[in-house]
């Protein structure tokens, strides 16, 4: 990651570096052009070559490196069309080569088209994709693409998303990258999946919702433009049609109406129109060129269309017009995200520990590990410093732990145990009934008040132990989030760390739960105490007991009673018993 993103830098840098006033004044000079290139026929090239190449260039270096996949989107032209719209004679015709032709689907990967005005002689074709380069030459290309397409995508119909590279290098190209996308289609034909469809819609929904991208929409003019499934695709990203381009192909085959459908623009075609003439049967480029020409200049109907629309030699020049000016909008910000990517992974590769070459140094290192990570638990857990972990409230242990005993208490005081206002003295009196034997009056049997502590312990005793539980299963955490930071550079270490980590906290908490269980034990025999609380309580209440008696004894009108430090207790129900026990 970080070697490629070193050779983005670069990349970036080159396209930094390109002068800003050249872009600039690339829109002037294509306009001073177009009309020359229109009337002459000349070659289709691009008037300012030299300007608009290296920037290209960069562009399609980072596109080679794969910076997207990274979340760096890159300007691209965006070639979509129904299946049948024309869309491959309008590639061909801006190539000067034959790409592959048939029924059915006949684009089935996304075909980058990088066309490069050539000055040599000879040109040059290629092929890029599953990290190799093929040459070809100019009678196999399409051959060489069926060939590529296979290997990428199968030899059946599907289709696939991983990209071939098409690389023409020929005098007289513009000099465009696009991205040839599957033809839309909506019935699954012998051989294709039944959902191709959805997958033909996901590949060029992935490729046109980027802001970066601009959409080369081909249409057919013997359509309704309304009807076509991919202005229904692209009004999805690009509502107000800012980045789109229609091309309507075969205008020759349908004068009538064109002039007002392209005029009319029902279908928000913000980058306007371009109408053209498919080459047709065996004719060369040129002969095509010519043909296209005189028909947009002396037919009835088509010479109407201002000649601004018209032509494939005008279709390459507003092209080339849109990706300078798209590739001047979008460079400041490909450079400031190559950038923070770059430092981000520089960043990282400088927290990358150094290569541990023999036992002492990998020991040294482990100790190390253990040391920072005592001395981090110290920090948390002891002395109440959660400096290291500002944002993360879990690991300031002090106030969690502080929260813990506090929601322990509050369980304590509210469990049904401690409730001494309902059915009051009642067990007590039970208990005393069942504990009745020769012995002398007035004189509390030690098995009474054992029977009673006994059940009072034991229906608590249940919290304590789950407390322990509970802090050990935070402490765990905490140890174990510590030594995984500690350790994030060592992969290898985390895992037998983790593990050692959980197997000391697991022999702790056992044993405080047994010391807990025992203490809880311990109480159920222990009828003493010496809390001065105890004594302060009892003397409360015994300077209570002669009106407490009074009440259930003599009046025996009221129904309850209140005693100081427990509120109001029912009495009514104690009549009874006390009689009795008298």
């Amino acid at each position: 990651m970080s070697l490629v993103l070193n050779r983005c830098g670069s990349v970036s840098e080159e396209m930094s570096n390109s002068s800003e006033n050249e872009v600039e004044s690339l829109p002037q000079t294509i306009e001073e052009k177009h009309q020359e290139l229109v009337v002459s026929h000349v070659p289709i090239v691009s008037s300012f070559n030299e300007r608009i190449r290296p920037l290209l260039d960069a562009v399609d270096k980072l596109r080679h490196l794969q910076v997207m996949k990274e979340g760096i989107q890159l300007p691209t032209i965006v070639v979509v069309g129904d299946q049948s719209s024309g869309k491959s004679s309008v590639l061909e015709s801006l190539a000067g080569i034959s790409l592959p032709r048939g029924q059915g689907i006949c684009t089935r990967v996304p075909l980058i088209m990088r066309l490069q005005h050539h000055t040599a002689p000879e040109p040059e074709f290629s092929l890029e994709f599953n990290g190799k380069t093929v040459p070809t030459s100019e009678a196999k290309i399409a051959n060489a693409i069926s060939l590529a397409t296979d290997e990428i995508a199968g030899n059946a119909k599907g289709i696939s998303n991983t990209p071939l590279t098409l690389v023409v290098k020929k005098n007289g190209v513009p000099d465009l990258t696009m991205v040839d996308l599957p033809g839309i289609t909506r019935v699954p034909v012998h051989g294709q999946p039944e959902n191709i469809y959805e997958q033909i819609a996901d590949i060029i929904m992935e490729y046109i919702r980027p802001d970066e991208s601009i959409i080369l929409n081909v249409l057919s003019a013997t359509v309704d433009f309304t009807t076509c499934e991919s202005i229904r695709m692209s009004q999805k990203v690009d509502k107000n049609g800012e980045r789109t381009l229609a091309v309507v192909t075969k205008a020759d085959r349908a004068p009538e109406g064109l002039l007002e459908k392209v005029t009319a623009d029902d279908v928000n075609i913000g980058l306007g129109y371009v109408c053209v003439r498919n080459r047709i049967g065996d004719e060369s480029y040129e002969e095509a060129r010519k043909e296209e020409a005189d028909l947009f200049e002396n037919h009835p109907l088509l010479s109407k269309i201002d000649k601004s629309m018209v032509g494939i030699p005008a279709l390459a020049q507003k092209l080339v017009h849109i990706q300078a000016t798209i590739i001047a909008r979008c460079l400041p910000e490909i450079v400031r995200k190559i950038n923070e990517k770059l430092n981000a992974s520089v960043s990282e590769l400088n927290r990358m520990p150094k290569t541990l070459s023999s036992v002492g140094e990998a020991l040294t290192t482990f100790m190390g590990i253990v040391g920072s990570a005592k001395e981090s638990l110290n920090k948390i857990i002891v002395r109440g410093e959660y400096d290291e972990y500002l944002e993360d409230k879990n690991m300031h242990c002090t106030a969690r732990l502080v929260e813990m005993l506090n929601q322990y208490s509050g369980e304590l005081h509210k469990c049904s145990e401690n409730d001494l206002t309902g059915n009051f003295l009642m067990d007590e009196i039970q208990v005393l009934e069942e504990a009745k034997g020769i012995e002398l009056p007035n004189f509390l049997p030690r098995t009474a008040f054992l029977a009673i502590l006994q059940k009072k312990v034991e229906k608590v005793s249940h919290i304590p132990v789950a407390f322990v539980e509970k802090v050990w299963t935070y402490i765990e955490g905490v140890v174990i989030s510590v030594l995984m930071h500690h350790s994030e550079n060592y992969h290898q270490l985390q895992l037998s760390t983790r593990r050692a980590g959980h197997n000391l906290i697991a022999r702790m908490k056992e044993h405080s739960r047994n010391w807990v269980t025992e203490i809880v034990q311990m109480e159920k025999l222990t009828d003493y105490t010496s809390n001065p609380e105890y004594m302060n309580d009892w003397n409360k209440l015994m300077a209570q007991q002669h009106d407490f008696t009074s009440d259930v004894v003599e009046n025996g009108y009221t129904s309850t009673f209140k005693i100081e430090g427990l509120g109001e207790v029912p009495i009514a129900g104690l009549r009874g018993s006390v009689f009795e026990i008298l």
